[in-house]
Parts: structure tokens; C-alpha cells; sequence
């Protein structure tokens, strides 16, 4: 059963660029530390108030993460152990803006949800960003460092414009969604040395009279070709994994509305294949605690390196990683 296109644009998806919308990582506590929502390490307290960061294990897996592991263990290792920071991105800060649109959407009454009254909601979610994350400014500089109004603008009316597209995909006067950004978690038994905690946020979970789920998430980006649709379909069919295992009822539909393209692709999973997903994600949450436990997190080139911010820390690219902030508690392969 393959995922079916309800408008089929034909076109490769955008690259994976690191944003400020992906599901939460958690944290692992340690003794006198206190568990940091997202960030996978460990915060202590340091003097006079300082926050010190404290590198810890991988504490649980998203479908973000994973897809990081399955693309290159060593981008993994760089985002969720060594943390290395990433310069902001245009295209997924643009994303963060149209999902909080399409959530705040629903707070009015069924006949106020317009297009207009979305396109405006753009400045304000954009505001409140900004105000969360000052860092963002800089994506509106211009080289003399001085504020890029035209930029901004321009900006602005693309995010808006998303929004206005998704009216010609979906109906919001005719659908109340049961839950919206709802955080899911739920820990397999058995899986590694000590479970394996899932979690990440869905989109939008629509319930039918008789019961059926349906997942809903928006990508800003174009819909990807056939060939490469497995990333969106492992992520939905992650989300309905857990979501299942949750609920006890398997999700009726799966269903991703690409904005940049107009293109609602849906999927009907069942229960096999749910279980597939589950033995695979046992299988990489594995090889994650080998790779914890060695300290060997090989790179994996790929063409999607080009967008990679830690080229220079890269061996593929003549660099040296930084020094292994974790013990290694196993011996290396071959050693």
C-alpha cells in the first residue's frame, strides 16, 4: 500500500535544513542535574543563576532524529550529543510561522476561519517568534548589518501566501480538529539497554463519528517524486506508531498537504505494517547506544551535505570533530 496523491506534482522534495519547528528530543536527568525539554542533555545549576550544559546519552528518539541517525550518524551525534549550533534557517523559520497560523486558526468559530484572517495572523506569529528567538533578526540583515525591511516583506508575503493555499486544499469552516501541536510520547519496553522513549509533536489529529484518526501535517515545501517520499512516510508512520500505542486504534489515514506545491498525499496504514516500523526503530535505537557507548559516529556523504552546517568539524570535508564529551564504555569494532 503506497501513499496516494490527491494532486501529484512530480517534484523532489526540499532538502532537511535544520529548523526551529522539529519535535522535542527530551533529556536524560542526571544526579543534581535537571532534565532540559529538548536540548538531550542535561542542565545544571552554576553559580549566581548560570544554566551550565552537561552533554548526557541520547534519552529518547524523534522522527526528526532519527531520520538525522539513518541519513549520517555523525550529523546526529553533532545535533543531539556535542549540540553544535546551526545558523537559522529562512525556509524552516518561514515553516514554524505558517504551522502556528494554521493552529491559531482554529480558535475562532468555524464561519470566522478565512483566509484573509489567517494571512493576517502572519505578522504576529512572526512577532512573537522573534520576541522568543531574537536570534531570527539576522535572516532580515543586510551586509552593512543594518535591517532589511524589503527582505522582511518579502518574507512576509510568501508565509502568507502558504497560507492562502492551503484554503484551496482544506476546508477549516467544515473541520474542528481533536487536537492540534499535540505532544505524543509513549516508551517501548525492551528496546535497548532501557527502552526506547517516542516522541514528537503531530500537527493536527482529526476524529470521525466513528471513531477513525486521521494525522494531518503541513510541509511548506514542495511535495517530493515517488522516489522520495520514504522520509515523510516513515515520519507519519512513526507518529501513527505512537499515536496507536497510545490510543489502541491505528490510525485510518495518514495524510501530509504540501503547501509549496498544493499537494495532499495521504496513506491508510495498517497494523503490519506499524509493527515494521517498530522493529526498525528497535533495531536503529540499537546501533544509537553502540555508537553512545563507542564513540564511533561515522559520517555518511550524501548530496544533502552541501546543506550541512558542520562541514568544517567534518572528516569528509578535511575537518576533526570536536573531542567526545561522552565516556566510552565499550570497546571500538576491532578493538
Amino acid at each position: 500500500m503506497g501513499i496516494a496523491t490527491e494532486e501529484s506534482a512530480g517534484q523532489p522534495a526540499e532538502p532537511s535544513v535544520p529548523g526551529v519547528s522539529e519535535g522535542s528530543e527530551g533529556a536524560s536527568g542526571t544526579a543534581g542535574a535537571t532534565g532540559a525539554p529538548g536540548t538531550g542533555e542535561a542542565v545544571a545549576s552554576g553559580a549566581v543563576g548560570e544554566r551550565v550544559r552537561v552533554p548526557a546519552r541520547p534519552a529518547a528518539l524523534s522522527p526528526s532524529r532519527a531520520a538525522d541517525f539513518m541519513r549520517c550518524p555523525l550529523l546526529y551525534r553533532f545535533r543531539v550529543i556535542d549540540k553544535l549550533p546551526e545558523k537559522p534557517s529562512s525556509a524552516a523559520t518561514r515553516g514554524t510561522v505558517v504551522h502556528a497560523v494554521l493552529e491559531r486558526l482554529f480558535d475562532a468559530p468555524a464561519a470566522e476561519r478565512t483566509a484573509p484572517r489567517a494571512k493576517g495572523l502572519v505578522p504576529g506569529e512572526w512577532e512573537k517568534l522573534l520576541a522568543a528567538r531574537p536570534e531570527l533578526a539576522e535572516l532580515f540583515t543586510g551586509e552593512d548589518g543594518a535591517h532589511d525591511a524589503d527582505r522582511l516583506a518579502t518574507w512576509l508575503a510568501d508565509a502568507e501566501r502558504l497560507v492562502e493555499r492551503w484554503f484551496t486544499l482544506e476546508d477549516p469552516t467544515r473541520l474542528e480538529p481533536a487536537d492540534r501541536e499535540l505532544y505524543v510520547e509513549t516508551v517501548i519496553e525492551g528496546a535497548g539497554s532501557s527502552g526506547l522513549t517516542l516522541r514528537g509533536f503531530i500537527d493536527r489529529v482529526d476524529v470521525a463519528p466513528s471513531g477513525d484518526l486521521r494525522i494531518v501535517d503541513y510541509k511548506t515545501g514542495k511535495a517530493p517524486a515517488p522516489q522520495f517520499r520514504s522520509e515523510p512516510l516513515f515520519q507519519m508512520t512513526f507518529y501513527a506508531l505512537v499515536l496507536w500505542r497510545l490510543r489502541g486504534r491505528v490510525p485510518r489515514r495518514l495524510q501530509l498537504v504540501y503547501l509549496g506545491s498544493g499537494d495532499v498525499l495521504t496513506y491508510d496504514p495498517v497494523e503490519a505494517e506499524l509493527l515494521a516500523v517498530e522493529r526498525k526503530l528497535r533495531a536503529l535505537w540499537e546501533a544509537i547506544e553502540l555508537a553512545t557507548d563507542t564513540g564511533e559516529w561515522r559520517p555518511r556523504p550524501t548530496k544533502l551535505c552541501g546543506w550541512c552546517d558542520h562541514q568544517a568539524v567534518c572528516p569528509e570535508f578535511g575537518g576533526t570533530p570536536p573531542p567526545y564529551p561522552l565516556p566510552v564504555v565499550a570497546p571500538r569494532a576491532g578493538g
